[in-house]
């Protein structure tokens, strides 16, 4: 098939990689404009652009596709179907009725639950058992497009890193599938129960509330797992914690209740495993407590 890939995050380089091995002809890859990285703040393509270029596939980059000269330019490359996995711009009508088969989308859930921008980390965040990808038809609404077909996996303790990663993968092999053959995938509409809203990731958001219970603080430690990373202050330095479990210890909430760093929180106790210092590199709790003293009885700060 003639097909059009948009995506930007790495959750999208698995699909474009799978589409072009099984045989589909990349047109176009579209993708958010470079942005400001590093130090220097030189601009940094996209790792979608990056691995599209990569492959010889040629890019655009629009601000936006609200442009007659940007929807005519993406209508004349004549695609079968537009392929779209966190593209991150709003695709408006005439993009989405100028490929013959429409525009598809890879979504990061099982659908109608948790329609929106971060629907891995507001799966973690609330305690769900599984989550998966949607393959789904795209128009106007968000998110609200018929299905195609779903893959499930279980979150047990991953954290949204190891999980973006995963569903990557999976939302790859079923979207090949799909378009394999798409007859047998006829599109179905979403059911109305069960519609869930995974709101875009306010920082402010990865600051623990040691008021919540350790269940629920061990989940925001995995939800913002690579980013934006859950953490607390400690005598006005910030500390990321990166992996934790939850231990049945009563204390008070914020309170380091033994000299190994167990925090207490409104039920049970969060244990820190891994830990990272503000500009440093990560580390076990022993690491971190052989250079910093923090004390039995002290408090930290959510």
């Amino acid at each position: 098939m003639r097909i059009i890939y948009m995506g930007t995050p790495d959750f999208a380089v698995p699909a474009l990689e799978a589409l072009a091995k099984a045989g589909h002809d990349i047109v176009a890859v579209y993708s958010q404009p470079p942005r400001p990285a590093g130090r220097g703040k030189a601009l940094r393509p996209s790792p979608v652009q990056a691995r599209a270029e990569a492959m010889g596939l040629e890019v655009r980059t629009p601000v936006s596709l609200k442009d007659a000269d940007v929807q005519a330019a993406f209508a004349a490359l004549d695609a079968d179907v537009a392929v779209v996995a966190a593209y991150g711009l709003i695709l408006p009508r005439a993009i989405l009725d100028a490929p013959r088969q429409g525009c598809m989308n890879i979504h990061a859930s099982l659908l109608p639950r948790w329609r929106g921008a971060a629907p891995i980390q507001r799966a973690i965040l609330a305690g769900d058992n599984v989550t998966g990808v949607t393959i789904m038809d795209m128009e106007a609404g968000l998110d609200t497009g018929p299905m195609r077909a779903k893959h499930v996996t279980p979150i047990e303790d991953k954290t949204a890193g190891a999980l973006t990663d995963e569903l990557a993968q999976a939302g790859a092999a079923l979207m090949v599938e799909v378009l394999d053959d798409i007859a047998l995938h006829p599109p179905m509409a979403q059911p109305e129960d069960g519609v869930t809203y995974a709101a875009k990731i306010d920082k402010a958001e990865a600051r623990i509330d040691f008021t919540h219970s350790a269940r629920q603080v061990e989940r925001q430690v995995r939800a913002f797992n690579p980013a934006p990373g859950a953490f607390f202050e400690y005598q006005g330095e910030r500390f990321r914690i990166l992996s934790a479990h939850v231990e049945a210890h009563d204390g008070a909430p914020g309170e380091l209740l033994d000299h190994t760093l167990l925090i207490g929180c409104g039920q049970d106790a969060i244990r820190p495993v891994l830990i990272q210092r503000a500009g440093k590199a990560a580390m076990s709790v022993g690491e971190l407590l052989r250079g910093f003293d923090m004390p039995v009885g002290s408090r930290v700060d959510g």
